[in-house]
């Protein structure tokens, strides 16, 4: 499958974990989670993002042979009942990539933008795949403790211009870049990069936003995560006009009648 990107696609979160900030266990069975990975397909996702570890705000890291426990056996199954489905992998760690690439993913989304692991654009390299390369500051775990920037806009982009840089020397073409929304970022931050995401364009690579159910949503309506799902539309919609043509969602089905419509518009 080839990806123009003159269009907006979507990318179906698939938390294969514990502890996950919105649906932290509730696809941790094999079974489920292939469940839901098929239903998503159905529903018309694009892509299927597979996470083993979580990286919510404060969140342990988990090993390598943890994380392959968790994501390998749902890769693997899911190509055996859509064997043409598009399958991304949420990992920074070399190894899990690798035996995820080796089983049938074609993606690595990164949310380090290859900074944790170096040696993950190598292994993209090798296989071929694409590559969500995505700004944090800090790690999950100290992330949100007091994020701070003189710019926050040029920073990021600075940060992922010489990640750019450094996955294109190791051979890496097929480049999606994330400013990380969530990600060691304040509540204005997150409104800050969504309101002025054209400026990362000049960077040349197709956008990837992230907002689902996220916290910064929660504070400014002061919902809970299971309300987030039409606030979460709106920003998605704001997103997409704003030059974002990967979204990145829980709900599957509010993603695809957003982009339907707004492919009448932009």
């Amino acid at each position: 499958k080839s990806f123009s990107f003159d269009k907006p696609y979507l990318m179906g979160i698939l938390n294969v974990t514990p502890d996950s900030f919105s649906d932290g266990g509730k696809y941790f069975s094999e079974y489920l989670a292939v469940a839901h990975a098929i239903e998503m397909i159905d529903d018309g996702v694009d892509i299927i993002d597979v996470g083993g570890e979580s990286s919510r705000p404060g969140s342990e890291p988990v090993s390598a042979e943890e994380e392959m426990n968790r994501v390998i056996p749902v890769i693997k199954k899911i190509l055996d009942k859509r064997s043409d489905a598009i399958i991304s992998v949420d990992t920074y760690k070399s190894s899990v990539a690798k035996t995820a690439l080796e089983s049938g993913a074609k993606i690595i989304n990164d949310i380090s933008g290859f900074s944790f692991d170096p040696e993950i654009a190598d292994v993209c390299s090798h296989y071929n795949a694409a590559a969500v390369l995505m700004h944090i500051k800090g790690t999950p775990k100290t992330m949100q403790l007091n994020p701070v920037y003189d710019e926050i806009i040029s920073e990021i982009y600075d940060f992922l211009k010489k990640q750019i840089d450094y996955a294109r020397s190791r051979g890496v073409n097929k480049i999606i870049i994330d400013p990380g929304i969530g990600f060691g970022k304040t509540v204005e931050d997150n409104f800050t990069i969504l309101k002025r995401l054209k400026d990362f364009k000049p960077l040349g690579c197709p956008i990837l936003i992230g907002v689902s159910r996220k916290s910064f949503i929660g504070k400014t309506l002061n919902l809970e995560v299971e309300q987030r799902d039409l606030p979460t539309a709106a920003l998605e919609a704001i997103a997409i006009l704003n030059s974002a043509r990967i979204i990145r969602t829980h709900n599957v089905k509010n993603g695809k009648q957003i982009i339907k419509l707004l492919s009448e518009i932009i």
